[in-house]
């Protein structure tokens, strides 16, 4: 499928990778990992071309098609959901417009035995059948499939997409890339806005996928449960095995192991070998022995063990003041999207020095409520911070909060003040971004490089209490760590938004669990949380969020819905029926036209009967998403 050969790139002088090889083939779903700033998403330019390497070949089989998913997408406004997500079928809405302008001119004209509309009628048929190769029928009901595994509802199909955040706007982008049946898939970080059900979907439907996948992501549950082989780019070179990330983990520290073990035997020898060199060295007689010898050791290839990068970001929160014993209170604070509202009447304290986790599925409210205590969006109800509070708030979108059109080093420099100003080179190299790194403009800043900084802008500020919305997205599993660690030993209040349990795990002590527009509290560490809940995973906790809320509702049900129901069910059937009649007989109309021009055009009625079963049909489909539009509703 693709071959890889020597493939080299530098920046300012030093290799992001060299001479690198491999190959792709049908079937390889790849976790391509390693440390932020490795060159993850280069890899991925350059497979896409997007972005040429410096030298180096990609062989690629003729007519391979690649889907290539940002970190950061351009995006057209002014779109519905479906509109914007129809773009992925560009050559079946091409189809579409011919097959249009071929019917309103076989309306218009009444040449019914001319050459040119015999040959309109012979292009009807050529393109209704590339349509139907295309997958013309059935490329709506798959759309919204797709979108409704991603997370939509079908309310949300009609609306702009000027109306969605960054992370649902990806989230099309995503349904854009499934739906047009690539050979390769290249996936940068795909996991970063979606939630649990999501992500568990996507699961399921990379499983299945027939062409080959590279996944960028720094999920190592999500890695395991999609990919069967793992690349690793570590200091210009690559790691190749087909396996999962956790057992390719395993795999490379027995080689390692094994590697110390041989370069240990071959030391040995050699320090043997120069030892009997020094000696026969000093005899005449044994002169031509010790030359052997030394020929024998120059022809020795030196076992290497393989490097690790083990450059890490240092990173420690001071606190700035001591503040009130209450650092925030809410009394029946509420929340409102236009009709949907987010929270209903939520009451809650958060005291000094406490480590608050927020959990639950996406849309929720746990960012909502995090972004009402920084005072970014209004709200209902009494909000009251703490004496002395002073928040340092990490946001779930960098680049939202970021200006692209900065450097690193202008970022900070914009953001310290007087007395701190003079540390801002001291601080951006504590977090790897060091040298001539720190004139680089946010733009071009990897996702990883971007929570980096502003986790280094946080250091700027006084603070006392930290909200961070889902701070390791991006974050390679090293600097995770080192996140983590600096939470553990940070002496101030923490409010953490997260869905990654690994993360959670030993470092928060309440728990607050947000689902139909409430919270309730949980008093313990994540796993206490589970245990109460009786699951094992963050994973099943949301999953049977979903599940147990939909029986409720049909349980309601009365004898009078159920009528109902089998009424509307019935109706669409029957016509569904009435559909697959007339189009079994349009289609038998369009072959006896193609086949048997001429006898089939001498019968007076024919045309007045075809146009009346085009009418016929549109008038059915227009019932039938009537009846199903108030299927939906009922279920709904």
């Amino acid at each position: 499928m693709l071959n890889i050969h020597n493939l080299s790139i530098a920046f300012q002088g030093e290799y992001l990778f060299e001479d690198i090889t491999f190959k792709l083939g049908l079937g390889d779903r790849i976790g391509l990992i390693g440390k932020n700033g490795a060159g993850k998403s280069t890899m991925l330019r350059i497979l896409s071309k997007e972005q040429e390497a410096d030298t180096g070949q990609i062989a690629a089989e003729k007519d391979l098609k690649i889907g290539f998913l940002k970190q950061d997408i351009d995006f057209d406004f002014g779109k519905t959901v479906l509109q914007e997500s129809y773009e992925a079928f560009k050559e079946i809405k091409a189809c579409e417009s011919k097959l249009e302008l071929i019917n309103t001119q076989l309306a218009e004209r009444t040449d019914y035995e001319s050459e040119s509309y015999n040959q309109l009628m012979i292009d009807l048929n050529e393109i209704q059948h590339q349509y139907e190769i295309l997958g013309g029928y059935n490329y709506q009901g798959e759309t919204e499939k797709i979108l409704q595994g991603l997370g939509f509802r079908r309310e949300d199909f009609n609306k702009l997409t000027d109306t969605f955040s960054g992370g649902w706007r990806m989230r099309i982008e995503l349904a854009k890339l499934l739906l047009q049946n690539n050979d390769l898939l290249l996936l940068d970080e795909p996991t970063n806005h979606l939630d649990i059900e999501s992500i568990i979907w996507l699961e399921n439907f990379l499983k299945n996928y027939s062409g080959a996948v590279v996944i960028v992501s720094h999920d190592k549950m999500f890695l395991d449960n999609v990919t069967n082989r793992t690349i690793e780019i570590s200091l210009g070179r690559i790691y190749d095995y087909n396996k999962p990330y956790t057992k390719f983990l395993e795999l490379r520290k027995e080689m390692k192991v094994q590697q110390l073990a041989a370069q240990k035997n071959q030391e040995k020898q050699i320090q043997q070998t120069e030892k009997l060199i020094e000696k026969f060295r000093a005899k005449a007689s044994k002169a031509t022995m010790a030359q052997s010898l030394i020929k024998k050791l120059d022809r020795i290839d030196r076992i290497e063990v393989d490097e690790d990068d083990n450059s890490v970001m240092t990173l420690n929160f001071p606190v700035s003041i001591t503040p009130g014993k209450v650092v925030i209170e809410m009394e029946n604070v509420s929340k409102y999207y236009g009709n949907l509202q987010v929270l209903n009447n939520v009451n809650l304290s958060i005291a000094r020095d406490t480590k608050t986790a927020f959990v639950g599925q996406n849309g929720q409210g746990k960012s909502t409520l995090a972004k009402i205590i920084v005072g970014e969006i209004e709200h209902k109800g009494k909000l009251t911070l703490g004496h002395n509070v002073q928040i340092g708030y990490f946001a779930q979108n960098q680049a939202e909060y970021l200006d692209g059109n900065k450097t690193v080093l202008d970022t900070m420099i914009d953001a310290a003040n007087a007395t701190n100003r003079s540390k801002v080179r001291d601080i951006l190299g504590s977090f790897l971004f060091r040298g001539d790194e720190v004139e680089k403009y946010v733009k071009v800043l990897s996702g990883g490089e971007r929570n980096r900084l502003a986790l280094a802008k946080l250091l700027l500020q006084p603070l006392n209490v930290l909200i961070m919305d889902e701070p390791t997205n991006h974050l390679d599993i090293k600097s995770k760590n080192v996140l983590k660690e600096a939470l553990k030993k940070f002496e101030g209040t923490l409010i953490l938004v997260s869905h990654d349990r690994d993360f959670l795990q030993g470092l928060t002590d309440t728990v607050y669990e947000f689902k139909d527009q409430n919270i309730k509290e949980y008093l313990g560490d994540i796993d206490f949380y589970l245990e109460q809940r009786n699951l094992e995973n963050l994973r099943e906790a949301e999953k049977r969020t979903i599940i147990t809320e939909k029986p409720k509702e049909s349980n309601k049900q009365n004898y009078e819905d159920q009528k109902k129901l089998k009424s509307l069910n019935n109706k669409l059937s029957n016509i569904e029926s009435k559909i697959n009649q007339l189009e079994k007989g349009i289609k038998n109309d369009d072959v006896a036209l193609a086949t048997n021009y001429d006898e089939t055009v001498s019968d007076p009625n024919f045309f007045e009967a075809y146009k009346s079963k085009k009418l016929d049909l549109e008038k059915l489909m227009q019932d039938w998403e009537a009846v199903q539009e108030q299927l939906d509703n009922f279920n709904n």
